[in-house]
């Protein structure tokens, strides 16, 4: 009897591709898993600044903030007159279109003058809705007290707000908002990269051998001893000749060169949400674990008896009825988990005993109270 290959040599040219497709794949495939420098640290002097601002948001449909208990509403709107030449000091001034905001942005690392930045807006005082709202112009100052940014635009808030004489509706957060490119820099943080002579590299969650592997992973490609870990989230870089006074081509190769990130076990636990985080370095020594309760259910359904419809005496009474159950768990069993199990044989092993979340987390925390758990625990 001949093979379907041997019949059809349509068939035997597929499966000869498909055998070549999974060579290439399983070539492709890294011995351990790697990350680029790139995505588990920053570079020296390549970081984002914070910016903040105090603003008013005017053309509100009714939703702005009342000026009578936001006095901060009310003053800023009268200074902000008086600038224009509008005396509206002594003017009794009710209006609800207005409404007092808090303005926040990332400035870029090397944002240049005239560029312009994404900003977000949330309202101060006891205002309903930005929804419909222009921002007026805002400086925006940094930590040393600098204006770094001018914030100016229409208000684009994602939620709403609709209600009636019984009922309301709030979708979202109407009170927060963003403008698309809102702002403009106007002044330059100045940080001259190119000229540096040692580069600082650091990692995002320090650690002794990743920081180790990093300066490694650099004196190799660069043949000569210029990194060294200084502290476990801080690797030193000096500048090779080859690439003195191009700094950024030294940046640009090091953030591709692929390290094997090391991490501490952990286990995290959210009990909030019974969310359960466990790393692949988290090992069980032998333990016994049993997990069941005693449940007992009383459930009362009581019964009207009345009398027969020509009966010439009786009364309407109502019959108790109790009924009692009582779930021992007894398809429950104690297991046993030997010395130096993996993270997945430990999952294995609870979800065998019909372990849910809730009360994995209570078996993780008296695991480790026991002494078997190799991992730190730490609770949201």
């Amino acid at each position: 009897m001949t093979s379907p290959a041997a019949r059809f040599p349509r068939f035997r040219r597929l499966a000869a591709g498909l055998s070549a497709a999974a060579a290439l794949l399983l070539l492709a495939v890294p011995a351990g898993a790697q990350s680029r420098i790139k995505d588990i640290a920053e570079f020296e002097g390549i970081r984002d600044n914070l910016l903040v601002g105090y603003g008013l948001v005017v053309g509100l449909d009714g939703t702005g903030d009342d000026l009578g208990s936001a006095v901060f509403t009310r003053e800023s709107l009268i200074g902000m007159l008086q600038r224009l030449g509008v005396n509206a000091r002594d003017q009794d001034l009710d209006t609800d279109n207005v409404a007092a905001v808090m303005v926040t942005a990332n400035l870029p690392p090397f944002a240049r003058q005239g560029t312009r930045i994404d900003i977000s807006v949330s309202a101060l005082g006891d205002s309903e809705s930005l929804q419909g709202g222009t921002l007026l112009v805002t400086p925006l100052v940094g930590a040393d007290g600098e204006v770094y940014a001018v914030a100016q635009g229409p208000v684009a808030v994602g939620g709403f707000q609709a209600q009636g004489a019984a009922e309301q509706i709030v979708r979202g957060v109407p009170t927060t908002g963003r403008i698309a490119n809102g702002a403009i820099v106007e002044r330059e943080v100045e940080f001259d990269l190119a000229s540096l002579d040692t580069v600082q590299v650091s990692l995002r969650n320090p650690d002794l051998t990743t920081a180790r592997r990093i300066a490694t992973a650099i004196n190799d490609f660069t043949g000569l001893p210029v990194a060294r870990p200084s502290d476990p989230g801080t690797v030193n870089v000096q500048v090779p000749p080859t690439y003195a006074g191009d700094t950024v081509a030294m940046l640009t190769d090091i953030e591709q060169l692929p390290v094997a990130v090391d991490q501490v076990a952990r286990v995290v636990i959210d009990e909030r949400s019974g969310v359960i985080v466990m790393g692949e370095n988290v090992r069980i020594s032998e333990v016994a674990i049993a997990q069941g309760n005693l449940t007992i259910r009383v459930t009362e359904t009581p019964q009207v008896s009345q009398p027969g419809p020509l009966a010439e005496a009786g009364q309407t009474a109502v019959v108790p009825r109790t009924n009692i159950e009582i779930d021992e768990d007894e398809e429950r069993r104690l297991a046993v988990l030997p010395a130096g199990v993996t993270l997945q044989e430990l999952v294995n092993g609870l979800n065998a005993l019909g372990v849910g979340p809730r009360d994995m987390i209570t078996i993780l925390q008296a695991i480790k109270a026991a002494g078997a758990l190799q991992a730190e625990i730490e609770v949201m």
